[in-house]
């Protein structure tokens, strides 16, 4: 059982970097379980909106939603994740990885794709997830210091992450 996390430095960076990865691994015959973020920007200067696409083809689910303009809470819909997890959970069976685009606020607190994460792992599979700096702490309490820091490079995860599905192929 092998669990990676990258963290990017810019916004966004992140989603766009697994975005990548799991079409490469796609394309690679890897059979992938998971959510990859798509954000898109809004007019004026308002926050973007949100979409997952659950892997490998979709649907896209849009998990943010619009609070209005003078809004500052969190704008997650948790509704719409739980849609996301729940579709990732009938397709996690036959899969060989999982890539879930965030252990966010909602993991942390022990809720969101963490039941997944653990399924994943239980299983052998390897997982790759995004990570932020204020969730760190979160995620090596729930790994027990077992992820592994990957470089946010698109070099450096899809090696990571094609090493990792061909041992979880050979312990079959």
């Amino acid at each position: 059982m092998r669990i990676g996390f990258t963290i990017a430095p810019g916004r966004g960076d992140t989603d766009l970097l697994l975005a990548g990865i799991a079409a490469t691994l796609l394309s690679d015959g890897v059979k992938l379980c998971g959510t990859v973020q798509i954000n898109t920007a809004c007019d004026g200067e308002g926050p973007c909106d949100m979409d997952v696409r659950v892997l490998p083809d979709g649907p896209i689910i849009r998990i943010s939603q619009s609070l209005g303009p003078g809004a500052r809470g969190c704008r997650l819909d948790p509704g719409a994740l739980e849609t996301a997890i729940a579709t990732c959970e009938r397709r996690l069976p036959g899969s060989e990885a999982l890539i879930v685009n965030k252990f966010g606020k909602q993991e942390a607190l022990g809720r969101g794709f963490r039941e997944l994460i653990a399924e994943a792992m239980a299983l052998g599979l390897p997982v790759l997830v995004g990570l932020n700096a204020l969730n760190r702490e979160a995620f090596e309490t729930f790994t027990g210091g077992s992820g592994e820091e990957i470089a946010p490079t698109a070099v450096a995860l899809t090696e990571w992450m094609r090493s990792a599905v061909a041992e979880a192929r050979e312990a079959v």
